[in-house]
């Protein structure tokens, strides 16, 4: 498939997601046309499949707000990052719908030493559970709702860094 179009291609699979939360659904879609034969099973128990968009997928922002039911960009220095999740909530207001999540990566190498100051990593740092927190709270403080820890250059044993973060970490975003 030609890599130019899939921009068109994405708004036709998200369009085709969308749909299959119906009951039964009937539509005509370039990736198949279910015609009431097809469910898709089980049903969402908000009434519909929340689409979380990464990234640009090749689309304006504004149809990122209009149309999917959060956002998850790129990690970003913390300044920047800030008047990003800014103007994605002006462009999510100016949809007239509430206000949607937002959510972003870190990739983490969490020391054994609390106090370790971050030292930069691929998306993210090496660094002890108190910058960590500090950080986590700074993207909270800016808009973030989730951030999504990727341990995949953590350095120390992978349970051992899960207890540490859901005892050091969890409780003070517990809300």
């Amino acid at each position: 498939m030609p890599f130019a179009e899939r921009g068109a291609r994405f708004r036709e699979s998200f369009d085709y997601i969308r749909r299959m939360g119906e009951d039964k659904p009937v539509f005509e879609n370039t990736y198949g046309s279910p015609n009431g034969g097809m469910d898709m099973l089980p049903k969402p128990t908000s009434g519909k499949l929340p689409l979380l968009i990464t990234g640009g997928s090749q689309q304006a922002p504004e149809w990122i707000a209009q149309h999917g039911d959060g956002w998850m960009t790129y990690s970003r220095n913390t300044a920047l990052q800030a008047q990003v999740i800014h103007d994605w909530q002006a462009r999510v207001k100016a949809t007239g719908k509430p206000n949607k999540p937002v959510m972003q990566p870190l990739y983490v190498d969490l020391t054994d030493a609390p106090g370790t100051q971050p030292q930069p990593i691929h998306l993210g740092f090496r660094l002890g559970t108190r910058h960590l927190r500090t950080h986590l709270k700074s993207l909270e403080a800016i808009g973030i709702n989730h951030v999504a820890l990727n341990l995949r250059f953590n350095q120390a044993n992978i349970e051992t860094t899960l207890k540490r973060l859901a005892d050091d970490i969890l409780p003070d975003f517990a809300e």
